[in-house]
């Protein structure tokens, strides 16, 4: 399932540094090296070309005085002379006096799939979580590789890819599944057939190095930079291959660096995390039966959600909204606690006899073209990072017995998340080795903020990314569980993340901090 901003359905050992080039006749270095290497050359071609800041284009959506520019970068850092792609980024200048600047802080909300390019708006909008650290830092955001403005890569046809209703992602026989293994290998293929020259470079260190472009680019020496969701794991594969560029590092709602959990383990884990989650929320529910009418208890709910699923499945409700296009809409509510009203009001208005309201929120909208290719992009961008980070199980066995093992008591999105995941059983590019994160020589203190229900990054992985970067502080948010967690108002929260990016100050210890305030109907 996505990690990231969106919510909408749908990695290399390491080297210590640059290596001399070999004499004549001396065996070739390894691709690592030479991607390394590579990465050095691009690196030192974007600080001396710099970035041409102009007004953003009209049609992005980015009001002045956000600037748009563009950093070329190589396709393959393997042949830095090689072909070269070109990523959008663009900034807002600090808010305070040129005294006040500490640079420039460079964000990536999640995915993989998901664009930067809106973070900036946190001043335009006055976000108040954010005044503090505006007036010290540029905000600078970047749709990665293959995203949006930068060389976007595509899967199907967008019209096509949004269409419904879906087939039900829970099976109810052979056939169903393999009705679903035919169409994520058909997805694959798809992939090869309309950005197969990008695939085998979709990579997380391929991004982390971009990364590395990008801060020379503007003229950094050092990256400072924050992370959410997968924007946690771009962040940490940053600080294991560049630990001596990194100044400093917010990585928030965490995804387990572990080589093992990346990624097909990863996404076992959420299945689990989510089913929580859900319940969370429908406990929540029943406690405002008063607003909601939905039921007293849990059991009301989940009752009414299944009759809801079986109505859908039957007869999609406005002949659109299966069960699949359910889940989509259904699964903001344990991401994101700023669903837990709107999903719940929408659940409520359905019950009470309005389907339009549930078509409305819940139907693809054919006619909103710039959207659906949007989507389709996330989505293509999504698999192809999974897929070429790590080697996947190619057994169907594993895929069926792992998935029907879990359903069993993580219903809400175990088969979900397994179909949306499958076509990297049958990638028709190469798959790496996860990069082995951890500490460096010259890695400063990372803070680390999660909350512990988190449904798309379990807390574990906050944990296991803790011990593999020493000195790192972890806050935790206890008995929370919204994914994201630094942009809420949580006053614990927010005034450690400020002291960190404007003094470097951290906690002696880890800190424990008190649930951010619950959503009220």
């Amino acid at each position: 399932m996505a990690l990231g901003s969106a919510g909408a359905l749908v990695t290399a050992t390491l080297i210590a540094g640059a290596v001399a080039a070999p004499t004549a006749g001396a065996v070739s270095r390894p691709a690592q090296d030479r991607e390394a290497k590579g990465a050095e050359i691009a690196a030192a071609r974007a600080a001396k070309a710099g970035i041409k800041w102009q007004d953003c284009p009209a049609d992005w959506g980015l009001e002045k005085p956000i600037q748009c520019g563009w950093v070329s970068v190589p396709l393959d850092y393997a042949h830095p002379y090689g072909k070269q792609i070109k990523l959008a980024v663009d900034r807002i200048g600090n808010t305070g006096t040129e005294k006040e600047r500490q640079g420039a802080l460079v964000y990536n909300p999640g995915g993989p799939g998901g664009s930067g390019l809106r973070f900036p708006r946190r001043v335009t909008t006055k976000a108040p979580v954010w005044a503090n650290v505006a007036k010290a830092y540029d905000f600078v955001g970047f749709d990665p590789r293959g995203v949006g403005h930068s060389a976007p890569i595509s899967c199907v046809d967008p019209q096509e890819f949004v269409k419904a209703p879906k087939l039900d992602p829970v099976p109810d026989s052979e056939a169903d599944k393999t009705a679903q293994r035919k169409l994520a290998r058909e997805y694959a293929e798809g992939c090869a057939e309309r950005s197969g020259a990008m695939l085998p470079h979709m990579t997380t260190p391929n991004t982390a190095r971009d990364l590395d472009v990008i801060r020379a680019a503007l003229g950094e020496k050092k990256l400072n930079y924050l992370g959410v969701s997968y924007g946690t794991y771009l962040g940490a594969v940053y600080g294991t291959l560049f630990p001596g560029h990194l100044r400093r590092m917010v990585v928030d709602s965490v995804v387990n660096p572990s080589r093992e959990k990346i990624w097909y383990e990863a996404n076992l884990d959420q299945d689990v995390a989510f089913e929580g989650r859900w319940k969370d929320w429908q406990d929540w529910v029943a406690a405002n039966d008063a607003a909601f009418h939905l039921g007293t208890t849990r059991a009301a709910v989940q009752d009414k959600w299944l009759q809801l699923r079986a109505t859908a499945k039957k007869n999609p409700i406005g002949g659109v909204v299966g069960p699949a296009e359910l889940i989509s809409f259904f699964q903001s509510a344990p991401y994101y606690d700023s669903s837990w009203v709107p999903v719940a009001t929408v659940f409520s208005k359905y019950v009470a006899g309005d389907t339009q309201a549930l078509v409305d929120a819940a139907a693809p909208d054919l006619s909103d073209t710039a959207g659906n290719i949007s989507a389709e992009n996330g989505n293509a961008v999504y698999t192809a990072v999974e897929c070429a980070d790590a080697k996947w199980p190619t057994s169907w066995q594993k895929w069926n017995r792992d998935n029907t093992r879990l359903n069993t008591d993580h219903p809400f999105m175990t088969w979900a998340n397994a179909w949306m995941n499958l076509p990297c059983a049958t990638w028709p590019s190469k798959q790496h080795t996860p990069v082995d994160v951890r500490t460096h020589k010259g890695l400063p203190k990372v803070l680390i903020v999660q909350s512990t229900r988190d449904a798309a990054t379990p807390y574990a992985g906050a944990v296991e990314l803790h011990k593999r970067f020493k000195g790192s502080r972890l806050i935790t948010e206890n008995n929370a569980g919204s994914h994201g967690v630094t942009s809420l108002v949580n006053p614990c929260i927010n005034q450690r993340v400020d002291a960190y990016l404007l003094d470097g100050t951290l906690d002696g210890n880890d800190v424990t901090c008190a649930p951010h305030a619950t959503p009220k109907p």
